[in-house]
């Protein structure tokens, strides 16, 4: 597993045949075999996708060969892991908006969430962006690190295969409400834990922000609870609370527009939190990295 933060750190995810990518590719085809709108079709759907996936793993933990098996557990690692990536998003967005290139930074928003950039000005993409960086700190690093210290391998897989369906298929729409309620559902289930764990850890590197540790505490105790999903409002208030800004508002994700309860006490965010955000991310990352690797050593003695 440290191996595979490494491996993250230094080439973040391949830019080439990406094993997410073409799980997704293989996810896209099934579904157009299987759907149907109904919740069944769905959990079907979800059992095809991430049941090979956990086989995969579990075949990869069983290899004969130690070092085979500790190369394999290298290579799952950094296949799932996206830390690095995301905070050079994170960069690439305060690039552009430090150079007043909005058409630039519209362009990118895309690379960190799926709402609409059209009519964003600089505030706005910024509050995305740390928004963005706050929930797949998590998503990204978190609970890959969580799953792979408790099931190794094959919770990696599964993991990764679960958050990447609730990507395709968890989100409300007229096409998705039923057939994408079991990814939804599940990823909350396999995010439960981790989010909390992101939410306690950004809280704790809160000063590495420039932030105080009462405060992001404070946030996170007050407004954790009010975000629509069950996860992402403990990492959103966290950061909030950490980088002292207040993060929630209206979203526009094409056609559908939401309103989100505000979380923190400050101003919104400005460019400058966003590479403040990146700093607490990465923190969050490597403190995460360190508890995964001592709990795996811990599982593995006993």
């Amino acid at each position: 597993m440290l191996a595979g933060v490494a491996l993250d750190a230094v080439f973040a995810d391949p830019r080439r045949a990406h094993p997410v990518a073409l799980f997704g590719r293989a996810a896209a085809a099934l579904e157009r075999r299987v759907y149907g709108d109904a919740r069944p079709n769905g959990v079907l759907y979800v059992a095809l996708c991430v049941g090979p996936a956990a086989l995969l793993g579990v075949a990869a933990a069983r290899a004969g060969n130690p070092v085979a098996r500790g190369a394999l557990s290298a290579v799952a690692t950094w296949s799932v892991l996206g830390g690095t990536t995301l905070g050079r998003e994170g960069v690439a967005m305060a690039e552009f908006l430090e150079a007043h290139d909005l058409a630039g930074a519209r362009g990118r928003l895309s690379h960190l969430c799926g709402r609409d950039p059209s009519l964003l000005e600089a505030p706005e993409l910024a509050r995305a962006t740390v928004e963005s960086i706050a929930e797949n700190t998590s998503d990204a690093v978190v609970a890959p690190l969580f799953w792979g210290a408790v099931a190794g391998v094959p919770g990696l897989l599964a993991y990764r295969a679960v958050n990447t369906l609730d990507a395709m298929v968890g989100h409300r729409s007229a096409r998705y409400e039923r057939f994408g309620w079991a990814a939804a559902r599940l990823d909350d289930v396999a995010n439960f834990v981790p989010a909390r764990i992101t939410g306690v850890l950004a809280v704790l590197a809160a000063p590495l922000a420039g932030g105080s540790v009462r405060r992001a505490a404070a946030v996170l105790r007050k407004d954790g609870h009010r975000h629509p999903s069950p996860n992402a409002g403990r990492c959103e208030a966290a950061f909030a609370g950490a980088l002292d800004v207040t993060l929630g508002g209206t979203n526009v994700y094409g056609h559908r527009v939401e309103h989100r309860p505000e979380m923190g006490d400050g101003p919104k965010p400005s460019v400058k939190d966003i590479r403040r955000s990146v700093r607490l991310a990465r923190a969050v990352g490597c403190a995460a990295a360190g508890l995964a690797v001592l709990a795996a050593l811990r599982t593995s003695r006993r």
